[in-house]
C-alpha cells in the first residue's frame, strides 16, 4: 500500500514529458475524429433527406444507429478498460470503426447503411470513454484542468472540421466522400496507436508496480512540481460511487442531449426554415466555430473558478440562448445566436466530458462510472431523433429548443445542489 501510495504521488506530481505529450497527441487525435464523426453524420443525414436517398424517418434511424452504437461501445470500453486496461480498450475500437465507415461508403441502401453505421459506431463509443479518463490519468494533479480542457479544444476541432469538410466534399463528390475521408483517417491513426503505454494508475490498482514504476520513470524525465497541500489528504476527498454516478449521469445525459440534438438536427433545421442544402451546411459551419472557441472557455474555466462554478451557470445559459435561438427570423441573427449557444454547449462538453465525470470515480472504478455515464447519455441521444422528427411533423421546429431548455435547467439544479467541487483533487 505504502508503495503504491509512493507511486501515485509521483505521478501526481510529474510534470509534462515526451511521454505525456505522446499520449496527448494520439488521445487528441482520436477524440477530434469522434467529434468530426457527429458532424459528418448530422451533414450526410441532411444530404441523403434532400437527396430522396432517405425519408426524414429513415434519417432519425441512421442518427439513433449512430448513438445506439455509441452508447454499445460505451459500455463495452468501461468493462474493458477496468479490467482488462485502458490500452486494451483503445486497440480495436479505431479499426473497427474505420474498416465499417470505409464500407458506408459503398452502402446501396440505406438499410445496408443504417446497419454498418451502427457497428462504426460500436467502435467509436469506447474513444470518448477512454480519451478524456486516459488524460486525467496522465496529466499531473496541478495543471489537469487545463489539460483536461485542452484535449476538449483540440477535440472540438472536430466540429468545425467536419463541417466544412462536409461543405467542401459533399456538394462535388456527394455524401460517400466523408465516409470514404474518416475511414482512411481511423485506420492511419489506429496505425499510430500501436505502442500506445498503459495508464500507470491503473496497473497500480493491479498490483503491477513495476511495469507501472518504469511509465512513471519517463513521465517524470522533466521533473516533479512541489507537492501542496491539495495532494496531501487522500481519504477526505473520496466520493461515493452511488452521488458520484448520480452527478455525472445528469450532466454527461444533459450535455450530450443538448448539443446532439442541437448540431445533429441544425442543417435539417435550417433546410425546414427555407435554406438550401449547401448554405445550411455553411451556417451551419460558422456557428460550430464556437465549439473549439467553448472548449477553450471552459477548460480556462475549471482551474480558475471550480468545476462547479463552470458548469451550472453554463447549464443557465444554454437555456436562456436556446429560447433565443427559437425566436430568430433573421440568417444573421440565427448565425450569432447559434454560434453563442454552441459555445456555452461547448463550455459543457470541455467541464463536464473532460474534467468533471472522470474526477468523480476513483481509479478501479473510473472507466465503469465514466462509461455508465456516456451510456445513458448515448441511450438518451438515440432517443432524441426519434422525438425531434415527431416534433418536425407535428409542432413548430422552435419546440424542440424549449426541450433543451427545460433540460439544461434540470441539470444545472442538480450539479448547483448534488455535485461535488473537484477542482485539484486527487485521484486514486
Amino acid at each position: 500500500m505504502e508503495q503504491s501510495l509512493q507511486l501515485q504521488t509521483r505521478i501526481d506530481q510529474a510534470k509534462e514529458s515526451p511521454l505525456f505529450y505522446k499520449v496527448f497527441a494520439l488521445v487528441g487525435a482520436g477524440m477530434m475524429l469522434d467529434a468530426a464523426d457527429v458532424y459528418m453524420a448530422s451533414a450526410i443525414n441532411s444530404t441523403m433527406i434532400s437527396a430522396k436517398f432517405a425519408t426524414l424517418t429513415q434519417g432519425s434511424f441512421f442518427l439513433s444507429a449512430g448513438f445506439l452504437g455509441l452508447f454499445i461501445g460505451s459500455l463495452v470500453a468501461a468493462f474493458l478498460g477496468d479490467f482488462y486496461g485502458r490500452r486494451r480498450a483503445y486497440q480495436l475500437n479505431l479499426l473497427l470503426f474505420g474498416v465499417f465507415t470505409l464500407l458506408g461508403s459503398l452502402a446501396p441502401n440505406i438499410y445496408i447503411l443504417i446497419g454498418l453505421r451502427l457497428v462504426a459506431a460500436i467502435g467509436l463509443g469506447a474513444e470518448a470513454v477512454t480519451g478524456y479518463a486516459v488524460i486525467n490519468e496522465f496529466a499531473p494533479v496541478k495543471s489537469r484542468g487545463k489539460w483536461s480542457g485542452a484535449m476538449a479544444v483540440i477535440a472540438n476541432l472536430g466540429a468545425p472540421v467536419g463541417l466544412l469538410l462536409s461543405t467542401f466534399l459533399i456538394a462535388p463528390f456527394g455524401w460517400r466522400a466523408m465516409f470514404i475521408t474518416i475511414g482512411i483517417f481511423a485506420i492511419l491513426l489506429w496505425i499510430a496507436r500501436r505502442h500506445f503505454p498503459e495508464s500507470p494508475r491503473w496497473l497500480i490498482t493491479q498490483g503491477r508496480t513495476a511495469e507501472a514504476a518504469t511509465i512513471i520513470h519517463q513521465l517524470e524525465r522533466n521533473g516533479s512540481y512541489e507537492s501542496s497541500s491539495t495532494t496531501d489528504n487522500v481519504a477526505s476527498s473520496q466520493i461515493s460511487k452511488t452521488r458520484g454516478l448520480f452527478v455525472g449521469i445528469v450532466a454527461v445525459s444533459a450535455a450530450l442531449v443538448c448539443q446532439y440534438t442541437f448540431t445533429s438536427w441544425a442543417p435539417t433545421l435550417l433546410v425546414r426554415q427555407g435554406i438550401n442544402i449547401v448554405h445550411s451546411i455553411g451556417f451551419s459551419a460558422l456557428m460550430m466555430v464556437g465549439a473549439p472557441c467553448g472548449a477553450l472557455l471552459g477548460g480556462l474555466l475549471v482551474d480558475r473558478i471550480g468545476r462547479k462554478w463552470t458548469i451550472t451557470p453554463s447549464f443557465l445559459l444554454v437555456a436562456i440562448l436556446g429560447l433565443f435561438y427559437a425566436h430568430q427570423s433573421t440568417a444573421s441573427g440565427t448565425v450569432i445566436t447559434g454560434f453563442l449557444l454552441t459555445m456555452m454547449m461547448y463550455v459543457l462538453i470541455a467541464s463536464i466530458l473532460s474534467v468533471y465525470v472522470s474526477e468523480l470515480f476513483e481509479t478501479s472504478f473510473r472507466f465503469r462510472g465514466v462509461g455508465y455515464a456516456n451510456a445513458v447519455g448515448k441511450l438518451l441521444s438515440t432517443l432524441t431523433p426519434y422525438l425531434v422528427a415527431l416534433i418536425l411533423i407535428t409542432f413548430n421546429p422552435s419546440f424542440i429548443f424549449y426541450i433543451i431548455a427545460a433540460v439544461a435547467v434540470f441539470a444545472a439544479l442538480v450539479v448547483g445542489l448534488f455535485g461535488p467541487e473537484t477542482k485539484q483533487r486527487v485521484i486514486h
